[in-house]
């Protein structure tokens, strides 16, 4: 006999297409070698919960030989690596033997499957709720008419009712019954198959009752809970495309071309994955390096803010490193390949995403909590009922009937409202101050947020430096030279100046600064090499020098701002008892001013991108909950691995779809996501007990048999009305 076998934690529903019993075609021609190991990804169809993720790497890690699978459940992919042995097609195998499709990973398919998901889900939703619509006219027209309407015309309606719901059960629940189906006769279950039982016995039971020209008919309760689930299913749908999007944005960053220079010396335009290492390839200025390279030849600067989180340019030479994703800004130069796209900085930080989302996905939201005892709490329940009846002498179709009705009165529809609703209230609360929420789950790991982590550029403060010193009509002349050139600190200078003229005769020189004629003589502007000033090793901060050819030179000094209330903010945060640190790849002088102006005393400077995401590990091994706040693409990996994560409106595309919510507005944002974060989950949780509550009062007068559909309408509308209005609460409290 078949072992079948379920679990709430295990179950979940499944995706819309039915899982195969064979994977798609042979998957050896799409092993890769990497690290000594083959590596194999693929696209798994179904999998929707952290049950379904354990439960898959689980089966792939017993096969002997695997070293690691590792699953991502916002776009399917799962990456398994083995030693040895040609194991590919047994993997797939395995996989597809679990009841789940299987095929070879495409990043564009996965995105296209994803909107075509969403796409029929938001069709039968609105399939059923047309539908519903439709039923309930004719139900309360049925209720209305109770103990007057004539058996014929109440038979008649029920019959119309049943013609509206069949095909509306077939076209919109296929999601569930596929779902189910594609399991079961792999031998296990999911919460798939609870819910399509639900469904087939109410519309069973339901045209029973009409053929026999029974008073109630259950076809409104059936359409209903079939729109109910459908919404729910969507959100997932949508949440889960919208976690994928970091992914997503970083993989456009790396897929573009890349002048590679051939050894005749001939340059050729190809595809950044069939760079290999040791090849020589050519940085023309203004362009975004793709690949980690060694430059070979050239001067140059270049910004490292999205790598880095510097907010000044270096000045590069021959000899020095330049890491995927900085910006060459000034002369073109030529670099060897230290790998190939696989290998370098944008991958490393594409593998910290994957494992940052593979890890939020293990995260058990309230609702799921709720739903795995909710669910074989009702179902035991009605199981029961059936065969009490029956031992105390019920016909079977009393028995059934009092089952069904109890399954029925036992709707979720207040349990499917306790969550999203509130969370719907609270977004709405948030939206109208400056944030805007990207994930479903994100209010409940902000309401348990105990440490927060903080960049510093373009977070803490504006990210672009302004000038301090004060000037008058040196500013004016030095200018004139500014407007010419791009470097931040010459945009901060001719910002500070306003509108005017430019300099006759300019030129840049990289690294140093820009010189020109103004009123017949000549200036320069730059570096204190550049001026000829040689007792500027002791100063402090960003500058730049101004001075005539012959003269003496004039310093411009530089500072990065604050944002405004910044001190506020990290005072009131460390008054709720919040640990606050911060970590910045900026210069330990930099951060240490900053630090200090907020008076924090944990601080780090230099950090790369894996060390912010190894310090993040650290705090999780500390079981520390901790909030990332940051805006580079150094932050991405980080953000997407800290247990909750926020980016400003200014953040890179990469980092604000790493991140669960996007603010404006300035830091003033954090304080009211987390206690606005806090009041939701408080209201949740009484939105639960409240459904439990209305199931503690429901079940009885269904098990006893004395439901009505009038009466099972009132209580399920009655059970809905309450928990929204309870989460209405959230806008009416003041400390959020």
């Amino acid at each position: 006999m078949t072992d079948l076998t379920f679990s709430p934690d295990q179950g979940c529903p499944s995706g819309l297409e039915p899982a195969s019993d064979a994977p798609a075609g042979d998957m050896t021609a799409f092993v890769r070698r990497k690290n000594g190991l083959d590596t194999l990804t693929l696209s798994v169809r179904g999998a929707k919960c952290g049950g379904c993720l354990s439960k898959i790497e689980g089966a792939v890690t017993d096969i002997p030989g695997v070293q690691q699978a590792r699953m991502n459940l916002s776009n399917g992919k799962l990456l398994v690596s083995w030693s040895d042995g040609d194991l590919a097609n047994r993997i797939a195998e395995r996989v597809a033997g679990l009841g789940y499709g299987v095929s070879a990973f495409s990043e564009d398919a996965s995105a296209q499957s994803a909107k075509s998901e969403e796409r029929r889900l938001l069709i039968s939703m609105g399939v059923a709720a047309f539908a519903l619509a439709n039923i309930m006219l004719l139900s309360v027209s049925v209720w209305g008419g109770h103990g007057e309407m004539g058996e014929t015309t109440r038979t008649a309606l029920h019959a119309i009712s049943g013609l509206i719901a069949f095909p509306v059960l077939l076209f919109s629940g296929r999601h569930f019954f596929q779902s189910a189906w594609s399991v079961l006769k792999h031998g296990r279950a999911n919460m798939d198959v609870p819910i399509s039982l639900a469904l087939t016995l109410a519309f069973g039971v339901s045209v029973w009752e009409t053929a026999i020209g029974g008073a109630h008919a259950y076809f409104d309760a059936c359409v209903m809970l079939l729109f109910f689930l459908l919404i729910g299913r969507f959100l997932d749908a949508r949440l889960r495309r919208q976690a994928h999007a970091a992914a997503h944005d970083l993989a456009a960053l790396q897929n573009r071309s890349v002048n590679r220079v051939s050894a005749s010396g001939q340059m050729e335009s190809v595809r950044a994955e069939d760079v290999t290492k040791g090849d020589l390839i050519f940085l023309a200025a203004g362009e975004r390096a793709v690949i980690d390279l060694k430059i070979t030849s050239g001067t140059s600067s270049v910004d490292e803010s999205l790598v880095t989180g510097e907010s000044l340019p270096r000045a590069i030479q021959s000899g020095e490193t330049l890491y995927a994703g900085t910006v060459n800004l000034d002369r073109p130069i030529e670099g060897e390949a230290l790998g190939d796209a696989s290998d370098s900085l944008l991958s490393d930080i594409a593998g910290m995403l994957e494992a940052g989302e593979q890890k939020r996905a293990r995260y058990r939201k309230i609702a799921d909590k709720a739903v795995s005892l909710y669910v074989p709490f009702v179902h035991t329940t009605a199981a029961l009922t059936l065969v009490a009846w029956l031992m105390l002498g019920a016909s079977p179709r009393e028995a059934i009937m009092v089952a069904v009705a109890t399954l029925i009165i036992t709707c979720p529809c207040a349990l499917a409202l306790a969550a999203p609703v509130a969370q719907v209230v609270a977004s709405g609360r948030l939206f109208r101050k400056g944030t805007y929420l990207r994930s479903g789950d994100a209010l409940e790991r902000f309401a348990e947020i105990d440490h927060i982590v903080l960049d510093k550029t373009g977070t803490l403060t504006l990210g672009t430096p302004a000038l301090v010193s004060e000037h008058r009509d040196e500013l004016r002349l030095a200018a004139q030279l500014a407007r010419a050139s791009r470097h931040p600190l010459s945009r901060a200078v001719a910002a500070a100046a306003g509108a005017g003229p430019l300099a006759d005769d300019v030129r840049e020189v990289p690294g140093l600064g820009v010189e020109g004629w103004i009123d017949g003589a000549r200036y320069r502007l730059g570096s204190a090499e550049w001026v000829g000033v040689e007792s500027a090793a002791n100063m402090t901060g960003p500058s730049l020098w101004f001075a005539p050819v012959e003269g003496d030179p004039i310093r411009f000094a530089f500072k990065d701002q604050l944002h405004e209330g910044a001190d506020t903010v990290i005072a009131d945060l460390k008054a709720q008892g919040l640990g606050i640190e911060i970590l910045s790849g900026d210069t330990e002088s930099a951060v240490a001013e900053v630090a200090a102006a907020l008076n924090l005393s944990d601080w780090r400077a230099k950090v790369s991108p894996q060390g912010k995401v190894e310090r993040l590990t650290e705090l999780n091994a500390q079981n520390k909950k901790v909030l990332m706040v940051g805006d580079g693409l150094n932050d991405a990996g980080a953000l997407a691995m800290a247990h909750a994560s926020l980016a400003p409106g200014g953040a890179m595309d990469v980092s604000q779809s790493a991140s669960d919510a996007v603010y404006s507005g300035g830091l003033k944002a954090i304080r009211s996501v987390l206690n606005v974060s806090k009041r939701t989950r408080q209201v949740m949780v009484q939105n639960f007990g409240l459904a439990a509550a209305y199931n503690f009062v429901a079940v009885p007068i269904a098990v006893t048999g004395n439901v009505t559909p009038l009466i099972a309408a009132i209580a399920m509308s009655a059970s809905s009305l309450i928990v929204t209005l309870n989460a209405l609460r959230i806008n009416a409290s003041s400390s959020a």
